[in-house]
């Protein structure tokens, strides 16, 4: 399949960025088996200074803490569970719990802390169906990221949500049931796993053998799905009641179109051949977690522990480095982003990133943890 990439969102490049900003807080520390990795935005509706931030923590289940990074509940991922992504869609948080391949939802209720009873309680309708139940669990080619949100013409609730070493994206309804809160199919499209380069040479991103490029870092901006696919690129897929439209990829990781090759003794992917200059400016694979805000896509350039900005008119790329008590981010899988007042600390709003190399380790083993920025910092207006 042939797609050619075109700016995104108009973006050209920018002159000289702004200042690389930093965390003013940051999570307590989490390692394996409860990795960080995906944060969301709750804002409350009557007292944004009470507003809670979630994120998953794989094995360890969902977490949700406050606005200063304090952690008020820890809920289990259960047997078999692996939390994967999370969003959040009025007062519901949805989880792709990609161990079982069911979606996960909870209520946000902020009294519950107050009375000792929890932020979050699970309302998912017991007999939800899996997401993706072309192939068995074990395979674990399963549910992996997720966006959610409303469409702005119905009001329908509903839940993008990517395959794991699969190029697939499903368009989920949210239901309530008499059980909960199940799911309802609305459609699916298969995205690519190899491309016809503008020099007519088909090309396809090395994976390991029996994977394809998958796709994780999701954010739904009204009828438009933005979705990283990993090894490729950033594509923009209308949706709607009826399912998904016409994919376009519209920024291309550095590495698009260079051959590589799986060497099974290194383990690993090596070059095969010349840099055809084909590859965008901007990534760095992985192509990682998308936030949307004020007209503007945040994007994770995991490869190289940078952010890129596409907003109106230009792009910029940074850093978020340390700051007065705070680490600096790497390696970042998820971003979330609250445009609202939240009090006086996030006047302009809230940008939270997964940090995937908290420093200093604990003991022998990598922690990673989610960090706390002012909006404005990294997103001026």
């Amino acid at each position: 399949m042939a797609v050619a990439a075109v700016s995104l969102l108009t973006a050209v490049p920018a002159s000289a960025a702004p200042r690389d900003p930093s965390p003013v807080r940051q999570t307590q520390a989490f390692a394996e088996p409860a990795d960080a990795d995906d944060p969301a935005i709750w804002v409350h509706p009557h007292d944004p200074s009470r507003s809670i931030v979630l994120g998953t923590l794989k094995q360890g289940g969902l977490a949700a803490f406050d606005l200063d990074a304090r952690t008020l509940q820890r809920v289990p991922a259960g047997p078999g569970g692996r939390f994967n992504n999370v969003d959040v869609v009025g007062d519901l948080a949805v989880v792709s719990d990609r161990g079982q391949d069911r979606i996960r939802v909870y209520r946000i209720d902020p009294r519950g802390a107050a009375a000792g009873a929890g932020v979050l309680r699970d309302v998912t309708d017991p007999a939800t169906a899996r997401v993706f139940p072309e192939s068995g669990v074990d395979e674990q080619r399963t549910a992996y990221g997720l966006a959610a949100g409303r469409d702005p013409v119905t009001g329908i609730r509903w839940v993008a949500v990517t395959r794991r070493h699969e190029t697939r994206v499903a368009l989920l309804r949210l239901v309530d049931k008499p059980g909960g809160v199940g799911t309802a199919p609305l459609g699916v499209v298969d995205l690519p796993s190899s491309f016809r380069l503008p020099d007519g040479v088909p090309w396809s991103p090395c994976e390991e053998p029996g994977e394809g490029p998958q796709l994780e870092g999701s954010v739904l901006d009204g009828r438009t799905l933005y979705t990283a696919q990993e090894d490729v690129g950033i594509w923009r897929i209308p949706v709607g009641p009826s399912g998904f439209g016409r994919p376009e990829l519209v920024d291309r990781v550095r590495s698009y179109g260079v051959p590589r090759r799986w060497d099974d003794v290194a383990e690993e992917c090596v070059p095969d051949g010349a840099d055809p200059g084909f590859g965008g400016k901007w990534l760095t694979a992985d192509a990682e977690g998308l936030a949307v805000a004020h007209g503007t896509l945040f994007a994770s350039s995991q490869g190289d522990s940078r952010f890129v900005v596409y907003g109106p008119g230009r792009t910029r790329d940074l850093r978020i480095v340390a700051g007065r008590g705070t680490d600096s981010v790497e390696h970042s899988d998820g971003s979330a982003i609250s445009t609202a007042y939240l009090g006086r600390r996030f006047p302009h709003g809230l940008l939270v990133v997964h940090d995937g190399e908290r420093r200093p380790a604990v003991g022998d083993s990598a922690t990673t943890g989610f960090a706390f920025l002012r909006l404005e910092d990294a997103i001026p207006r």
